[in-house]
């Protein structure tokens, strides 16, 4: 089974069941209050990007435009990740993070009151100290750094500084901490797989949160700002609905849409959205791959929410590049009703348009489509090697369900193994994401 991306986990362990999915324009906020001690803290989360190459704010400490009124942990537009004051820049990673399709866990530890100047702020990526920057200063000891400041405003997934409203991060993030009082190592949040060395979240609910620290669980659909460390430290939220909260965890990653290869328009709600623009059979390609030699199959659905003049839903090869008009080597089912090998149609099943839910199951050899549950037939058998799934769209727009949908689900049905929320039966098929990939692709 190809995985586009690391850090990905099979069953066991402790589990993240929810994540919040943010897109521009949405955000959290809420203020301090008198802080357990201004000069210790610690920052944990975990975040999937769903875009890239631009300024993404993760959380900002705001009561002044000064370095000692103000902390921002943010990713660059050269995707480097770098924490600073106002005008300060204290670590700026020289690693950057432009993988879409792998959860990254973050830690900042700061104390200030440390002798030894470059203990003053630390950060861990995965487990491992971070130990090359391109910018590395440090503050003053003693010196508040604006995020754990007694009635500061705190800002999730934006830039605030009192007016600006700007730098929204894109993506998915789990387990948001933030502990007042205490500079922690990464262990606190975190553990090495014994089987896999891949590092995976461990229950954090035991900790000691301090006055001002909080902990997003985003179990909560109705209340995504919930502080779950009995501090009830709450956020308030803004364009966030109860379709953003997202069972895509570190603990089980679900495939979304590659945003490094796919064709023209937007993609929004997490790359699993698609807004095509009017050129013709570009493609965009899910980040897991199906191998088609293995006994079970994966399910997923398309919800077209616009059908302008046509799209292709199928599976690809994953040697298929945005702009291969060709389609050389994808399976595909058109909205006229024709199945499509490459761009060669022949007769298959009835037309779809909008409103219209269509679901893939692939796997075991073969590929068949159904139109809002109904089955149109075994589209094609007899197949190998490792597929994609895709959409080649012209001039509409397209939802993905790969198991965590985007929109609101009128009926729900799960997997056989327990996860997703289709709309229709899976009809024996797993839902696309990585312990049903471990235990049965």
């Amino acid at each position: 089974m190809l995985i586009l991306g690391g850090n990905q986990l099979a069953a066991g362990g402790y589990n993240v069941d929810n994540s919040v999915r943010v897109q521009s324009g949405a955000y959290m906020s809420s203020t301090n209050g008198t802080a357990t001690n201004n000069d210790k803290y610690t920052l944990s989360l975990w975040v999937k990007r769903a875009s890239i190459s631009s300024l993404q704010s993760l959380l900002e400490g705001w009561t002044a435009n000064a370095n000692t009124t103000c902390g921002i942990l943010r990713f660059v537009n050269d995707d480097t990740l770098d924490f600073l004051g106002y005008s300060t820049v204290y670590r700026r990673t020289t690693r950057v993070f432009r993988d879409i399709s792998a959860w990254y866990h973050i830690v900042i530890a700061v104390d200030t009151t440390q002798s030894t100047a470059s203990d003053r702020i630390k950060m861990y990526i995965n487990g491992v100290e971070e130990t090359q920057f391109s910018v590395n200063n440090n503050p003053s000891q003693n010196q508040n750094t604006g995020i754990n400041n007694d009635n500061a405003n705190l800002n999730l997934f934006r830039r605030y500084l009192g007016t600006a409203n700007d730098y929204f991060y894109s993506g998915y993030c789990a387990e948001f901490c933030m502990i007042d009082g205490q500079a922690l190592d990464p262990t606190s949040f975190g553990e090495f797989d014994a089987d896999s060395g891949i590092w995976k979240p461990i229950d954090v609910s035991g900790l000691t949160f301090g006055t001002n620290g909080f902990y997003l669980d985003f179990e909560n659909s109705g209340s995504l700002g919930a502080d779950v460390s009995g501090n009830t430290n709450n956020f308030s939220t803004v364009n966030l609905a109860t379709t953003d909260q997202s069972t895509d965890t570190p603990t089980n990653n679900y495939c979304t849409l590659n945003p490094l290869n796919f064709g023209a328009g937007t993609l929004s709600e997490g790359n699993l959205k698609w807004a095509a623009s009017g050129n013709a059979g570009y493609m965009v390609f899910g980040t897991i791959g199906i191998d088609m030699g293995v006994s079970n199959q994966f399910y997923w659905e398309t919800k077209v929410d616009s059908i302008g003049s046509g799209v292709v839903i199928g599976i690809a090869p994953t040697t298929l590049r945005w702009n291969d008009t060709g389609r050389a080597g994808s399976y595909g089912y058109y909205s006229n009703g024709n199945k499509y090998l490459g761009t060669s149609p022949s007769a298959y099943g009835s037309s779809f348009t909008t409103g219209d839910t269509i679901g893939v199951l692939a796997g075991n050899g073969s590929i068949t489509f159904y139109k809002n549950g109904v089955s149109q037939g075994v589209a094609w058998s007899g197949l190998s090697g490792t597929y994609l799934p895709f959409l080649a769209e012209i001039s509409n727009t397209n939802s993905m369900n790969f198991g965590s949908p985007p929109y609101t689900i009128s009926s729900g049905n799960t997997d056989p193994a327990g996860y997703g929320n289709f709309e229709y039966s899976t009809n024996g098929g797993y839902a696309l994401n990585t312990k049903n990939l471990a235990e049965y692709g």
